[in-house]
């Protein structure tokens, strides 16, 4: 499962999001970079811990907690825009890109919850 698109579609956030982030003016680096990374980065991890879940409860919980993490990354992201951190350009793609996820990470669900 770790090759599916999802994975793909996260690995390609981080690599997009993290030089950016580094970017940020000092006084938004160590607070709202920091909380952008962080977010991405467990929403790896959450990902992760729902492959190697031994039951269908755990998967839940770690697509649940994978649920929380994507709409914890939006609203920095949306927090970054309005800060003039982002470019529009950048937003744009960032967006298209959670968006992109979010609907791999629903459709996991459904077919977790199925299951």
């Amino acid at each position: 499962m770790p090759d599916s698109p999802i994975f793909a579609k996260v690995y390609d956030l981080l690599l997009w999001l993290v030089p950016r982030t580094l970017k940020f003016p000092r006084e938004h680096r160590f607070i709202l970079a920091s909380r952008l990374q962080s977010a991405a980065f467990n929403l790896q991890r959450a990902l992760l811990q729902a492959v190697k879940a031994s039951d269908a409860p755990a998967q839940a919980a770690a697509l649940r907690q994978a649920d929380v993490e994507l709409a914890d990354l939006r609203l920095n992201l949306r927090l970054s825009n309005d800060l003039q951190l982002l470019d529009v350009r950048g937003y744009e793609h960032v967006a298209r890109s959670t968006d992109e996820i979010g609907r791999l990470l629903g459709g996991w669900q459904k077919k977790s919850a199925a299951v």
